[in-house]
């Protein structure tokens, strides 16, 4: 089969452009998406989809980027799309972002040069053991990347560039869809399944070299209000019970040693606080939970209540309200009915020259919720690293390799249709 080759660089151009345009989702927000400015860089694809010759791409008023590559084969295929988020985390600036290539990587630190106390070293980052004589990309040290996931959009628009290029590569429908706010957890409150018209669905937004995720956390949201009473400070005595306070020995009393992303890996799950904001009559703390296991998961909510109630028998004036909602679940109950499309996916990374990798995934993906939706969707690697922070950086010949996979994924379904 005709190979993929990233001969004029335009991989890196496409990533690094997309990487300048500022998409920071907001969970503040209550607009969709969260930012307006997300926009931006969907109709940027939106133009270059339309340059590329798929006439149908466009924009929709959440931010939704939907297209078609048309099936150039005789064969019933099943419908297949390929998913990508454009947002990137509110939890480091993304604005202004300076995208460096660090040529033919020799193993040594990398010192960002906007803020030189940010280096990258291989006992921090192992998987830079890997990329010797590769080219990887940084940002400058005062902002995240984006490799996560524009690393995964620049893959699929290169792919779409190639088959559209490539009409002896045979392959059926193929289904394009770029989702706002995922990094809030939105990311397909609004994507219209109907319209998409898929069967199955690849996201591309993971992280080392050849893996493919079909397992991720079951998430939970929570949200904790106290009710202190307030007296003024110098008349207080046997009348104040204090908010921040109260709240303050709930999460001192939380475990340290387990349920905790400190000191959990692997399938342990956990109670994370991940903001809190008070007075001394009120204070709020948003929690996420997570684990692999649903009645685990369950239990870590029922947790986190037993050691409010235990606190509060200190403040008999004080109540609580404890609100824990749904955000996605494991995708795996789903996936494990349809093993063609691991089996595929598996097949494809190993066609590009990769040792493939079945592994689950500590987080969550649009996937996750996809699949509950009924359009199964495993996540395969898109060579994003640290993400979330000033350190991510991206390999570029990892990202030539998840071009290579997706042409294969949409190659192999057409074979064994």
């Amino acid at each position: 089969m005709l190979k993929y080759q990233n001969k004029t660089e335009s991989l890196a151009d496409r990533f690094k452009k997309y990487v300048q345009i500022d998409t920071q989702s907001d969970p503040d927000s209550a607009t969709i998406p969260s930012t307006e400015k997300q926009k931006n860089l969907g109709r940027v694809l939106v133009q270059e989809l339309l340059d590329l010759g798929i006439s149908d791409a466009h924009i929709d008023e959440y931010g939704y980027v939907y297209a078609t590559i048309p099936a150039n084969t005789n064969k019933i295929v099943p419908v297949i799309c390929f998913c990508s988020h454009m947002d990137t985390s509110p939890d480091c600036s993304g604005l202004n972002v300076k995208p460096i290539v660090h040529h033919n990587y020799q193993g040594q630190d990398l010192i960002l040069p906007d803020d030189t106390t940010i280096v990258l070293k291989q006992s921090e980052h192992p998987d830079l053991q890997n990329q010797v004589g590769n080219d990887i990309i940084t940002a400058s040290g005062t902002t995240l990347l984006g490799a996560d996931n524009k690393a995964g959009l620049a893959e699929i628009m290169e792919a779409a560039a190639f088959l559209m290029q490539h009409p002896e590569v045979k392959h059926g429908k193929i289904r394009i869809l770029f989702t706002p706010d995922e990094e809030i957890g939105r990311g397909v409150d609004k994507v219209d399944l109907e319209k998409l018209g898929a069967d199955f669905a690849y996201t591309v937004d993971g992280e080392s070299l050849g893996s493919l995720e079909d397992e991720t956390f079951s998430a939970d949201g929570a949200v904790l209000t106290i009710h202190g009473v307030s007296s003024h400070p110098g008349f207080a005595k046997g009348k104040m019970e204090s908010a921040i306070k109260i709240l303050s020995a709930i999460l001192d009393r939380l475990p340290k040693d387990r349920l905790t992303p400190e000191a959990t890996s692997h399938q342990e799950g956990f109670i994370h606080p991940v903001s809190i904001q008070g007075n001394v009559e009120t204070a709020q703390a948003h929690f996420i939970l997570r684990d692999f296991d649903d009645v685990l998961l369950a239990q870590h909510g029922e947790t986190l209540r037993s050691t409010i109630e235990e606190v509060l028998k200190a403040y008999p004036k004080s109540t609580y309200q404890l609100d824990i909602t749904e955000q996605y679940r494991n995708m795996k109950s789903v996936l494990d009915q349809h093993p063609q499309v691991i089996a595929i996916g598996m097949q494809a990374i190993e066609r590009a020259g990769v040792s493939p990798k079945q592994q689950s995934i500590r987080g969550g993906t649009d996937g996750s919720r996809l699949s509950l939706m009924g359009l199964p969707c495993p996540n395969i690697f898109a060579g994003e690293h640290a993400f979330h922070g000033k350190q991510e950086w991206v390999s570029v010949q990892d990202m030539e390799k998840a071009v290579e996979t997706i042409i294969n994924i949409a190659a192999i379904w057409e074979e064994q249709a």
